[in-house]
């Protein structure tokens, strides 16, 4: 893999992965094939990415594979971005070693990333005292417990925090790294990424963590083109009766078949179809707020505003303010 010249980097953009005995493999191989492989349009690695052992080794991880790792915490000196991915248990028993080297590394400017249960480590450093985190949402409440101090977002995806960055569990780690992109270097490489990995380019950290129904549509679903009709115009008005005659059912049989099909109602999955179509468009574009809401089929500004904070809790331009173009000037890549 291409190396950048250490030099030549932004501070942050020199990343850490820490590896560690019992290795959580699947948050190890998130943040790896994240911030590791080749950009598709750059032809190569956003990050200066290295691996530093948190102990000897060799470090096993699950699954009985072993792994030999070339660093140690000596890497960490100078990490702009230091990511723990997981730990091996709730009661961490972390070396003073590490604890001294991640709040040295906090206190000159370093980053620290979290997946999962890496939370935990971050939090017996103090370094989360009086801040917002988060964790896998079966372990919050041992989080909660053993740091009082730490105010706990239970269902959160993820919580930035400016130089602390901690998401909760598996999928949701991607979703978080993907932030992190977007964050340092803007949305078409948050989006190259997540294209390549084959994931939707951007949750915000506020979703929830997991839901009661799927929201995708089956594969054979009967109602796919309605609904690919649909995603190609969300302003769209929504016509029950129209919508079943398209679909060759009765009212009744439709909505079912819509519930079973999606987990929601009609109106609530075009509304995230707007959703999504106008943060696409507040990323991509320097259109006025009506004409987005008036493409997205919100209809006025005003409606846009009231989706956006209900449902993202967030506003039409504070997201553009962070996500969209404008926010890249000044990124390096």
């Amino acid at each position: 893999m291409p190396k950048h010249a250490p030099d030549a980097l932004p501070f942050n953009h020199r990343l850490v992965v820490l590896a560690y005995d019992q290795l959580c493999t699947f948050e190890f191989g998130t943040a790896i094939e994240a911030f590791g492989r080749d950009d598709p349009l750059l032809k190569r690695p956003l990050y200066d990415l290295r691996v530093a052992a948190a102990e000897p080794g060799p470090l096993r991880a699950f699954g009985g594979v072993q792994l030999n790792v070339e660093g140690g915490l000596e890497l960490l000196e100078q990490a702009g971005t230091i990511v723990i991915p997981g730990w091996r248990d709730l009661a961490p028993a972390v070396s003073s070693d590490l604890l001294d080297a991640l709040k040295a590394a906090s206190q000159r400017g370093c980053r620290i990333f979290t997946l999962c249960a890496g939370t935990f480590v971050l939090a017996a450093t103090g370094l989360l005292s009086g801040k917002r985190a988060t964790t896998h949402w079966h372990h919050h409440e041992a989080l909660a417990k053993a740091y009082p101090d730490v105010r706990v977002e239970a269902s959160v995806l993820y919580v930035d925090e400016g130089g602390l960055l901690t998401s909760a569990g598996c999928a949701s780690g991607l979703d978080a790294c993907l932030h992190l992109i977007r964050r340092d270097f803007g949305p078409e490489a948050a989006n190259r990424a997540a294209r390549r990995m084959v994931t939707p380019p951007h949750r915000l950290g506020c979703q929830a963590q997991y839901i009661e129904q799927p929201v995708t549509v089956r594969p054979g679903s009967s109602l796919a083109p309605l609904l690919d009709k649909l995603r190609a115009s969300p302003n769209s008005d929504i016509d029950i009766e129209q919508m079943a005659r398209a679909a060759h059912m009765s009212r009744r049989t439709f909505l079912r078949r819509f519930h079973d099909s999606t987990g929601t109602t009609p109106a609530s999955w075009l509304l995230g179809v707007r959703l999504e179509r106008a943060k696409a468009l507040l990323e991509t574009s320097a259109l006025p707020m009506p004409l987005i809401a008036e493409q997205c089929g919100f209809g006025t500004a005003a409606t846009l505003r009231h989706h956006f904070r209900k449902h993202l809790d967030s506003s039409p331009s504070c997201y553009r303010k962070q996500f969209g173009r404008t926010a890249d000037q000044g990124r390096e890549l």
